[in-house]
C-alpha cells in the first residue's frame, strides 16, 4: 500500500512539472539608426552601468497596478539587466557615432578615448501600456578634461499585449537615451583641439 502511494505522489510531482510552463527569455537590443552623421575615430567603453535594485533581478517585474508590482518568474532576462542595457547603449553608439570602437565593460585591450558611465533611476514596465526609463550618464574624455553629465527621461508605448513588446519598448527607451550620450560625445572637444576664442565685443 504504501508503495502504491509513493507511485501515486512521484506521478502527481512528475505530471505537474511538466505542465509547467516554460520560463521565456528576453533580450535588450540595439536599435538605434544612423542619422548620416560623418563617422568618427571615437573608441568608447560602456560602463558601470546601475540599474535599480528593484529590477536587478532575472526575472521581469511589471507594473501591475499603482503601488503594485509582479515579479514574473517565467520571463526571464536572458542576461542580468545591467550588463543587457550596457551592451544595448555599446551597439547604439556605435551606429550613432559611426565607429565600430564600442564595448561594454569588461572591455580588455581597449584603450578608449571616451568612457560613459550610466546609473539607470527608474526602469518601469507596464505590460500593454508603455515603459519609462529615466537615467543620469557621465561622458568622460580618457585624456581629461571636463566631464559632461545629463539626465534623460524615455517614455515609450508597449506596441502588443505580450511581454516581448515590453521588452522592445525598452530597447526604443534605450536608444532616446543613447542618443543623448552620442550627442554629448560629439559635443566634447577633440583632443589637442584648442575651443574656439572668445568672441570680441562689438565697438
Amino acid at each position: 500500500m504504501r508503495r502504491r502511494l509513493m507511485c501515486v505522489l512521484l506521478l502527481g510531482v512528475v505530471v505537474g512539472c511538466g505542465r509547467s510552463p516554460n520560463a521565456r527569455f528576453y533580450t535588450l537590443d540595439a536599435i538605434a539608426r544612423s542619422d548620416d552623421a560623418s563617422p568618427t575615430s571615437y573608441v568608447v567603453v560602456v560602463g558601470p552601468v546601475s540599474v535599480p535594485p528593484a529590477v536587478d533581478r532575472p526575472q521581469l517585474v511589471l507594473q501591475v497596478a499603482p503601488n503594485r508590482v509582479t515579479v514574473d518568474e517565467f520571463h526571464r532576462w536572458a542576461s542580468p539587466l545591467d550588463d543587457g542595457v550596457a551592451r544595448a547603449i555599446a551597439g547604439d553608439l556605435a551606429v550613432l557615432l559611426g565607429t565600430s570602437h564600442v564595448a561594454a565593460l569588461p572591455a580588455t585591450g581597449v584603450v578608449p578615448t571616451h568612457r560613459v558611465a550610466v546609473d539607470v533611476q527608474r526602469f518601469d514596465s507596464t505590460p500593454g501600456e508603455g515603459v519609462l526609463i529615466e537615467a543620469l550618464w557621465v561622458v568622460r574624455r580618457a585624456e581629461g578634461g571636463e566631464a559632461t553629465a545629463g539626465r534623460t527621461i524615455a517614455r515609450e508605448p508597449v506596441e502588443g499585449k505580450d511581454i516581448e513588446a515590453v521588452a522592445a519598448a525598452h530597447s526604443r527607451a534605450l536608444a532616446t537615451v543613447s542618443g543623448d550620450i552620442a550627442a554629448a560625445i560629439r559635443a566634447q572637444p577633440v583632443a589637442g583641439q584648442r575651443p574656439p576664442a572668445p568672441k570680441r565685443p562689438a565697438r
